[in-house]
């Protein structure tokens, strides 16, 4: 369902207000894994969801956003989904909640995922892969009270395999001056498809600092969501100074509208810790002071 008479940029003013108030591009992952959970935590859907409880308490007032990965909930059937939509509920107002659920399908399609992901689960943005193309892409972007990360270059170690292809649109931008990496097209795609509504920006791993840099420059407004900080050890550095947006409603917001993910760096302090939320409140802190806007 389309709220037409939504502003556009909503997601990204909420995100600002955020940011504004914990000076941080910190955004708290949410991925448990049943075999990695401290002591006290049963290995199943209910120790899951209890661990997560734990996550948002703890790390929620050092973090600029959360960011579920639907596929640790989904795992675990009905009854997971049934705790996702619970550990939604439990995210203090104000903070902006995004669905990793990488979606992106034919229209009627994507448009069903539309309504699981905004309306049923109530995520203020999600991930989406660009591979069918704009039609995959126009149902969850025609929500101009929600937001889209598109997946551009990620950070996972096989992204080159497709992602690095090089690619000539003779109808594109570049028809004059050559080719380009996918990863680039699908930014300049992106950026097309936002068409100052405020409501795309895109996914960029952290584990390639100089094609982040690149994107950046091709897309100097969309914000970012950034994996790959943490146990994939991506660039930090890099990441702080190059990620924010130099432009549009991104660029003049706090932070430039960047989003740094950690979450087995914050979650997996909490094993072996005399008291797991006392250690997940500490590496949120720390990890909010290495990533100060």
């Amino acid at each position: 369902m389309t709220d037409a008479s939504a502003p556009a940029g909503r997601y990204l003013g909420l995100l600002a207000e955020r940011m504004a108030k914990t000076r941080t591009a910190l955004c708290l992952g949410v991925d448990p894994d049943p075999d990695a959970l401290p002591d006290g935590f049963s290995p199943d859907v209910r120790g899951i969801e209890a661990f997560a409880r734990l996550l948002i308490e703890a790390a929620g007032p050092h973090v600029a956003a959360v960011k579920a990965n639907l596929a640790f909930f989904e795992a675990w059937g009905s009854d997971g989904m049934a705790a996702l939509e619970r550990i939604r509920a439990a995210v203090p107002q104000g903070v902006p909640f995004i669905a990793d659920a990488k979606r992106g399908d034919i229209g009627s399609t994507s448009e069903a995922h539309a309504t699981a992901i905004f309306d049923r689960l109530g995520a203020d943005a999600v991930t989406a892969s660009p591979y069918l193309g704009s039609e995959a892409i126009a149902p969850l972007l025609d929500r101009t009270d929600r937001f889209v990360y598109v997946l551009c270059r990620t950070s996972n170690p096989g992204a080159g395999e497709f992602q690095h292809l090089i690619v000539r649109d003779p109808d594109g931008p570049r028809a004059a001056t050559g080719a380009e990496p996918l990863f680039l097209h699908v930014a300049r795609r992106a950026r097309a498809w936002a068409g100052g509504r405020g409501n795309v920006g895109l996914v960029v791993g952290a584990t390639a600092p100089q094609e982040l840099g690149l994107i950046r420059t091709a897309a100097p407004e969309l914000a970012f969501l950034v994996p790959g900080i943490g146990r994939q050890g991506g660039d930090v550095a890099a990441v702080v100074a190059a990620g924010p947006a130099t432009e549009g409603l991104a660029g003049a917001a706090p932070g430039g509208g960047l989003l740094v993910n950690i979450s087995r760096a914050i979650a997996e302090t909490a094993l072996g810790a005399a008291d797991p939320g006392v250690a997940i409140a500490a590496a949120a802190e720390s990890w909010a002071a290495r990533l100060r806007v």
